[in-house]
């Protein structure tokens, strides 16, 4: 074979690599309509985007460059936030759960990154800290207010506040809580919730913040001064009764594999890893290349959905390591190496983790380095 062939088949062997394996393709467009919709909800507040957890599976560096038009960024650790700042993003940070050891102090001081104060225990790593630095540091005190899981209880909070302030160097620049039960509409846990907050943020710091998604577009009362949008940023609704679309977002993160095979199985013979799955006539089954090695659930039962061309279709058997096996009798023309969508445009991913006994945000965030990235925008994004 001489080099010309060599070149050609190359060529083609990476063609066909890049098709069978899964890609999530990442609408920045989407995201940053997204983050309008929540000023669009959430009229005169500012607007603290949530890009923890790699941004919800989404690539944090990327979306964050994409939100630049944010107020503020929240991560979940302080970590986090050094990887933002490494990478030049450069709008305020916010670290939602403060530093977890001294250690942290000086990292969260050079990066510049706010940091929340929720527990006793973080008070003491702040002065020495602050005596070495050549920056103050912004902080906010958390309070829990119903969910017991961060926060100084309502009665703890203004002593806290109190040595917060006494601290050299410290900013205490606002107050935070977080909805607990929000995303269910008829429930009084979140407006007992905020009947402890307001009148008790009110005299700890000039600036409040308990709307998370669901807070923004079900409860007005939550709004305050600012916002923290996170799963409906990504285009997930964070409600069970009613859709993204409802709401007028727009679905960021499509993941698609293809079909890399088309097998006619027979009436009575099994699908899958422990024949679970029987079937009903002559068909055609298709083998699609994405597992729960790539992420996708591996509870995820028989009849979850996918689209197979455009075309709804449903798993067939047991979710495998690297593959699924779809029922393929509503897309009788589906070939080797058509593409096949697993949630994104034409399905949403709600409606997949209902299927799978999950919630979104698992699915995307559980979706592993197998899985390739590509970012898509109609105009550029800085990094700041």
């Amino acid at each position: 074979m001489d080099q010309e062939a060599k070149d050609v088949l190359s060529r083609r062997l990476r063609r066909r690599r890049g098709m069978a394996g899964p890609v999530a393709r990442i609408d920045l467009d989407a995201l940053r309509h997204n983050l309008s919709r929540a000023r669009e909800a959430a009229p005169g507040c500012r607007v603290m985007a949530v890009v923890k957890a790699n941004a919800y599976g989404h690539g944090a560096v990327e979306a964050a460059r994409a939100l630049s038009e944010a107020d503020a960024l929240a991560v979940a650790r302080v970590e986090e936030g050094v990887v933002l700042r490494r990478a030049g993003i450069t709008s305020r940070i916010v670290v939602l759960e403060g530093p977890v050891a001294a250690a942290e102090l000086p990292l969260a001081l050079a990066g510049d990154l706010e940091l929340v104060v929720h527990h006793a225990s973080q008070i003491p790593w702040l002065a020495p800290a602050l005596e070495r630095a050549s920056r103050g540091l912004r902080c906010w005190i958390k309070v829990d207010t119903g969910m017991n899981r961060l926060g100084f209880r309502p009665e703890e909070a203004d002593a806290a506040a109190t040595v917060l302030r006494a601290i050299p160097g410290v900013v205490l620049c606002g107050v935070m809580t977080h909805l607990a039960s929000a995303d269910l509409r008829d429930d009084p846990t979140t407006a007992r919730q905020l009947g402890r907050f307001r009148p008790l943020a009110e005299t700890l710091a000039p600036e409040q913040s308990l709307a998370n998604s669901a807070g923004i577009l079900g409860w007005p009362a939550s709004h305050g001064d600012w916002v923290r949008p996170g799963i409906m940023l990504y285009g997930a609704s964070p409600f069970a009764d009613e859709s993204a679309d409802a709401l007028g977002l727009r679905p960021v993160m499509t993941l698609r594999t293809r079909l890399i095979a088309v097998k006619s199985c027979r009436a009575g013979e099994t699908v899958g890893y422990g024949g679970t799955w029987r079937c009903p006539e002559d068909m055609p089954i298709g083998v699609a290349a994405i597992g729960y090695g790539d992420g996708y659930p591996r509870h995820a039962a028989a009849g979850t959905p996918v689209l197979v061309t455009g075309q709804r279709a449903a798993l067939a058997g047991r979710v495998s390591m690297d593959m699924i096996t779809i029922d393929l009798r509503t897309v009788p023309g589906a070939r080797t190496g058509d593409p096949v969508v697993l949630w994104g445009d034409g399905l949403p991913v709600e409606e997949v983790a209902t299927a799978a006994d999950t919630i979104s945000y698992e699915l995307f965030c559980r979706l592993t380095g197998r899985v390739k990235f590509r970012y898509e925008a109609a105009r550029p994004s800085g990094a700041d």
